[in-house]
């Protein structure tokens, strides 16, 4: 074979290996799409045994495995294998790398062959953004490479690293863009909460979805000040002494405050007055909080502050108001004097007295998908259809979030029955028009509810009516959905 044919046929590996590469990155959007192509594309010209991307994050000062950003390399190597990574991503220079622990430069190529191992060979590559690298391409390679480390090879792995850092780049930096985007969206959900919702155990679970939902690196806590204490009002439990004890310190002209790690941050929410409602916590055991979502959690605090407050305001025109302010149907306080005095008159005048408790389904997924205008919008079409669906005799309310309660006085189980089947067809048959819903991402939805039904008897207290009415619903809930159970227990 002569020279010139050899050089081409090499010329040609290198060509054929960064099509590949190429092509693996136009194709793929995901990081462990974008991996596994580049694992391809390299076996193609070696025996490649393993291929990694480690990216170096600015906020907490660590590499990351690309395709897993939540594991630190420090947690998956040992420190002197992670000193060398770390001294690739910090010190490096355009066309440096390093074979088995040696630092070369592709000017050093001569010399190059001295390195080589007959068994494992570890080549570490920079990404280089401009001048500064900010990641490292980790290839394992098991076997005698004197016939492979070639001059062509090395230049072509410094186009492909060009390449998948242009790559990685563009996606780091689309991430960012849509964490703004995100960032904005919850700002706004959280507006469109004051607009309409008064009640705390509605409005807390929502806001916190939400900001952990941004902050996806964290877990988030909220508590509330009641009586001078603080109660952890969302989720239902937090094991971590240290929070309540940090939460304790908080006072009435606090700013933000960070732990010494910069791992836990609280998050005063400040009335008008500059009294404390509560605090925000985000909580890591891994992650730093970067400044970037200190800010963002600092403005979600604030703009959560006004919501909060705002229900406060409304809490004693609540307790004494009956009807719901979203859906017109009595509130949740004015059910429970109208089941008192409804089981009170079936015992007293021995007539029949039915309970339907109806939950739309997947409300979430509606809110999360389209935004909590577009949710109250479903509302209050489900309770309109509630209230054109049932007799002037007939008690609707709205027992609280998604779902709703009805008491039907003088109706035997049968009839009852009858009656949740016609509200759950008429509520799947709807059409919710979404055209005059600000920014709603649809023109129009469609949902379904899941119904529970349960008859009054004799030596019912009032609660166990629409609690046993409740069993039957979360029944249809757990046996899919968009269905009426009857609870004849």
């Amino acid at each position: 074979m002569s020279e010139a044919f050899e050089q081409e046929n090499v010329n040609s590996k290198e060509l054929n290996f960064l099509s590949q590469v190429s092509i693996g990155l136009t194709q793929n959007s995901e990081p462990q799409d974008i991996i596994q192509s580049l694992s391809n594309a390299f076996r193609s010209i070696i025996k490649l045994e393993d291929l990694n991307v480690y990216i170096y994050d600015e906020n907490t000062q660590t590499l990351r495995d690309y395709t897993k950003s939540w594991i630190v390399i420090d947690e998956i190597h040992e420190k002197s294998y992670t000193d060398k990574l770390y001294q690739v991503v910090k010190t490096s220079k355009y066309d440096d790398f390093l074979i088995n622990d040696n630092s070369i430069n592709i000017k050093d190529f001569w010399d190059i062959n001295k390195y080589i191992s007959t068994r494992k060979n570890t080549i570490l590559f920079p990404l280089m953004k401009g001048d500064m690298p900010y990641g490292i391409i980790e290839l394992v390679i098991n076997l005698t490479m004197s016939d492979i480390l070639t001059i062509d090879f090395f230049k072509a792995l410094i186009i492909a690293a060009y390449q998948i850092s242009l790559k990685i780049q563009n996606k780091v930096l689309a991430d960012k863009m849509q964490a703004n985007i995100d960032f904005h969206e919850s700002m706004k959900n959280i507006a469109k909460i004051i607009e309409t919702q008064y009640d705390l155990s509605y409005i807390i679970p929502l806001i916190g979805e939400m900001i952990d939902k941004f902050i996806s690196d964290h877990l988030i806590y909220i508590f509330l000040k009641q009586n001078d204490e603080y109660k952890l009002a969302w989720p239902s439990e937090c094991r971590d002494s240290k929070i309540f004890d940090m939460v304790k310190n908080i006072k009435a002209d606090s700013q933000y405050i960070l732990a010494e790690d910069n791992k836990i941050g609280l998050f005063p929410l400040i009335a008008a007055d500059s009294s404390i409602l509560g605090v925000i916590v985000a909580h890591s055991h891994v992650d730093k909080l970067s400044q970037r979502e200190i800010d963002y959690i600092d403005q979600l605090t604030k703009q959560s502050s006004i919501t909060i407050q705002r229900a406060n305001m409304y809490v004693e025109v609540l307790q004494h108001a009956t009807l719901d302010a979203l859906t017109g149907l009595n509130n949740r306080r004015q059910f429970e004097v109208r089941l008192k005095q409804e089981v009170a008159a079936a015992k007293r005048q021995k007539h029949k007295l039915c309970a339907i408790m109806l939950d739309i389904d997947f409300f979430k997924k509606v809110n999360d998908n389209y935004g909590h205008a577009v949710g109250d919008e479903v509302l209050k079409n489900v309770a309109e259809i509630i209230k054109t669906s049932l007799r002037e005799s007939d008690i609707p309310s709205r027992y609280g979030g998604e779902e709703f309660a009805i008491l039907l006085p003088y109706t035997k189980l049968e009839e009852a029955a009858t009656v949740a089947q016609r509200l759950r067809s008429n509520v799947e048959a709807k059409h919710v028009d979404l055209t005059e819903v600000k920014d709603a991402k649809i023109k129009e939805i469609q949902v379904t509810i899941s119904v529970g039904v349960y008859e009054y008897k004799d030596g019912d207290e009032p609660q166990q009516l629409y609690t046993k009415a409740d069993k039957a619903l979360y029944y249809a809930k757990e046996h899919g959905r968009n269905k009426v159970i009857i609870n004849r227990g």
